[in-house]
């Protein structure tokens, strides 16, 4: 699996509403019989993680400050390990990106995921993104000076 493809499915997952998470993994569910069999083999567990910056996105590493992150790691019964992480306190959210980091892992759910879970997310991520830009564009102001014809 690639490691930059699970870090973009991850992200992905962190940004979206646990809600339209959990609708989605419901409907999957319904078409294929249940969730898969798994358990909690870490948390849901809420903690601190500190965030650094960097001047101009180059400049020396300087520590930002904490911010509260949740995770979970969830194992199927077949001993398929997934990781889940997210801001907040959000235990359900966690869970269930650990849940879908597992179950990305057999073929036989990847098209399933793709088409039904992770397409419709990015699609509205992707939204919200424009929408939020637009929003921004809107409260923009151009400063210019002007010259004295002397």
């Amino acid at each position: 699996m690639s490691h930059t493809l699970r870090n973009a499915r991850q992200r992905l997952l962190a940004l979206s509403p646990c809600e339209r998470i959990e609708a989605c993994w419901t409907t999957l569910a319904a078409q294929r019989g249940g969730f898969p069999p798994h358990r909690c083999v870490r948390g849901p567990e809420t903690g601190m993680a500190m965030l650094k910056g960097r001047t101009g996105g180059t400049g020396n590493a300087f520590h930002l400050g904490e911010m509260t992150l949740t995770r979970a790691s969830v194992a199927l019964d077949d001993g398929t390990v997934g990781h889940g992480w997210v801001r907040g306190r959000d235990h359900r959210h966690a869970e269930l990106i650990a849940l879908t980091d597992a179950v990305v892992q057999h073929a036989e759910w990847q098209p399933a995921l793709e088409t039904q879970l992770l397409a419709p997310l990015a699609a509205e991520l992707t939204e919200r993104q424009r929408r939020d830009a637009a929003t921004a564009a809107a409260t923009r102001v151009d400063f210019f000076t002007l010259v004295r014809g002397e």
